[in-house]
């Protein structure tokens, strides 16, 4: 590292990946992954990091999250964690320590994505890189659905960040009517993520079951890919399309409630195993269906994140800004 070392992670609920930002460079290095498990807290596996990987404390800790950010704390859902920012810059003495969302960091990550790292799903790439005003989305599913905003101006990057996956779910055929029907028996509110993530296929595949009138058994998600892509399971093959369908839609309402017309980038561990059934799915009909507004959708282009790890590289970016070199 050239001045300092900034610290950056990506944590979820099992696993938290590590990295090293040099200061003025453009991407991170010594990327390394550890089990939330293995820690009772997040400041142990960060010192072990920090030990595995030789280096001092570092002057800028930023941690991308997978939960929601209360006055630069979080409460993790899926384990025993919890952060707190000023904790940990007692712990580091570091002079500063940033929490981001999860979705945050990777909208972040954006502008530093090249054409390597994204793959077209329907309109061709983007453009952002040379514009000096633009506004995309972003929306991933995953253990829950992700969903986060870039807007740049004048030269600035502004992330848009709320709880848009718990909008309450819009039906548009007969068989999402007939789903949501099923999901209100189960849930007391039925959010777009009940449907648009890990488990919310598993809620699908439930559902259908329940509709034909057939006995109902539970599998995983990886389970519900695995026997429609092997032509073995009808209601896996319904679930699949049900899916990318609805998935398309929320990309659209997200696209016309932001205004971004620039693109939609889609991120997440599901959608990036499996691109090709993403490109031929009615993923690209259910975006575009917007009756008055169609024209419109049809020029909005949509993306899949290639990229490994763009949590680490937006978080890299926002470890840059954070950072102030001390004087000379």
């Amino acid at each position: 590292m050239t001045d300092a070392s900034l610290l950056v992670g990506d944590i979820g609920g099992t696993s938290a990946r590590f990295a090293l930002v040099d200061p003025n460079g453009s991407a991170y290095s010594n990327e390394m992954t550890l089990r939330c498990a293995e820690y009772e807290t997040a400041a142990e596996a960060i010192n072990d990091y920090l030990r595995h990987t030789n280096t001092p404390n570092p002057a800028v800790v930023c941690l991308a999250v997978a939960g929601p950010i209360v006055d630069q704390s979080v409460r993790f859902t899926n384990n025993h964690w919890s952060i707190d920012t000023q904790e940990l810059q007692h712990h580091f003495t570091s002079s500063r320590v940033q929490l981001l969302n999860d979705f945050e960091a990777i909208a972040s990550s954006i502008p530093l994505l090249g054409d390597g790292d994204l793959a077209t799903v329907g309109l061709g790439l983007s453009n952002i890189k040379d514009k000096k005003e633009f506004t995309v989305g972003v929306l991933g599913p995953g253990t829950g659905l992700g969903v986060a905003g870039l807007s740049g101006r004048e030269g600035s990057l502004h992330t848009i960040v709320g709880e848009g996956s718990h909008v309450g779910f819009a039906p548009e055929t007969h068989i999402q009517f007939e789903v949501l029907k099923q999901l209100r028996k189960r849930f007391e509110r039925v959010s777009d993520e009940r449907l648009l993530s890990g488990p919310g296929l598993e809620n699908i595949y439930w559902a259908l079951q329940k509709i034909h009138g057939d006995p109902t058994t539970q599998i995983t998600a990886a389970q519900v890919f695995e026997r429609a892509l092997a032509n073995q399971d009808v209601y896996a093959a319904e679930a699949l399309q049900l899916f990318y369908e609805a998935l398309g839609q929320v990309a659209g309402n997200l696209a016309l409630t932001l205004g971004a017309y620039d693109g939609i980038y889609l991120a997440g561990g599901i959608l990036k195993r499996y691109p090709d059934q993403l490109k031929t799915s009615s993923f690209r009909s259910g975006f575009e269906n917007k009756g008055r507004h169609r024209s419109l959708m049809e020029r909005t282009p949509t993306l899949l994140i290639l990229h490994p790890q763009p949590g680490l590289l937006g978080a890299s970016y926002c470890a840059r800004q954070l950072y102030q070199p001390a004087s000379v």
